[in-house]
């Protein structure tokens, strides 16, 4: 890949794409006899999806990749509206699974189907709009942009450093999320029991 923002970007929705899996995987499992591991888990993913993609990597792909495609890919309009109004759902998109599933927790098994319900419409949305960005978007960006371009969006990419790529060390201040995640979740999630 020839320019350091759409590896950045490809890695980052790689990260993304496995921590959708994993939340996936722990709410089909459910919290059998280890509840309170369950929703600690949950809300850890959740945090780490609103914390990252939702606030860093959304506002650069909106702010930065989209507008100079947009530009000089005229045709791509409704696609990037689509992009850009999923951005601007997506924080409140989250904030409504972190709702449900303390409904969940705190108000017991009434509240489930609600929080299976919004998951996979999530999940779903998603994972649907990372696949436009990358067989639609990204291959046209790659015709259309140029080399300057490319050089203001790899630096801005640059800064990313999502640790769950695997491809920066780990920051401090999401150490402790990232510890309790992979710790806590079983198996082929983290290294937890279960």
């Amino acid at each position: 890949m020839a320019h350091e923002s759409l590896r950045i970007i490809h890695d980052e929705h790689a990260a993304l794409s496995a921590m959708l899996q994993s939340l996936r995987m722990m709410v089909q499992r459910g919290p059998a006899k280890e509840p309170e591991q369950f929703f600690d888990v949950l809300r850890a993913m959740l945090f780490y999806i609103d914390e990252f993609p939702e606030r860093l990597h959304h506002t650069k792909e909106s702010e930065l990749l989209f507008p100079p495609v947009r530009a000089r890919a005229p045709h791509l309009k409704e696609a990037l509206d689509r992009l850009d109004h999923d951005h601007e759902k997506g924080e409140s998109a989250v904030r409504e699974l972190q709702h449900l599933l303390l409904a969940w927790e705190l108000l017991g098994e009434t509240r489930r189907p609600a929080f299976d319900q919004a998951v996979q419409r999530y999940l779903d949305f998603y994972l649907a709009h990372m696949k436009l960005e990358e067989t639609v978007i990204l291959p046209e960006a790659e015709k259309v942009l140029t080399a300057e371009d490319w050089k203001s969006l790899d630096a801005a990419f640059a800064t990313n450093c999502d640790p769950l790529t695997g491809k920066y060390p780990r920051d401090p201040l999401y150490d402790r999320l990232f510890t309790r995640i992979v710790m806590r979740a079983p198996a082929p999630i983290g290294v937890g029991e279960g």
